[in-house]
């Protein structure tokens, strides 16, 4: 069946119409979000593929049960060092990403 006039538009068209371009301050807050969700879901499958509880791997990190469940669901902000020993905890790899103007830098 051939396209019937439909016109097709890309993820990026999409975000930039309905959320704003790239710099805004709400595509920023957009985005925070977005990766606040996507390291929730990490830690919540690397638990879950590791067979723990949310109260073991609190008490694993050293931690509450309510924290991790916050992390998983994106509640609130963590403490970065936190994350780190979720992470470790969970003996999860982790790689970051951080970009500066048009500087790329890569820390594994």
């Amino acid at each position: 069946m051939k396209n019937q006039g439909l016109k097709t538009y890309s993820l990026d068209i999409i975000t930039d119409k309905h959320i704003g371009k790239r710099g805004t301050p709400k595509r920023e807050a957009f985005e925070h979000e977005l990766r606040l969700d996507l390291l929730g879901e990490a830690i919540k499958q690397a638990r879950l593929e590791r067979n723990l509880t949310q109260k073991e791997l609190g008490l694993m990190v050293g931690v509450q049960k309510a924290q991790i469940s916050k992390l998983e669901n994106s509640v609130t902000d963590a403490r970065f060092e936190t994350i780190m020993k979720v992470f470790k905890a969970l003996n999860a790899k982790i790689n970051f990403n951080v970009e500066l103007l048009d500087l790329k830098i890569k820390l594994d």
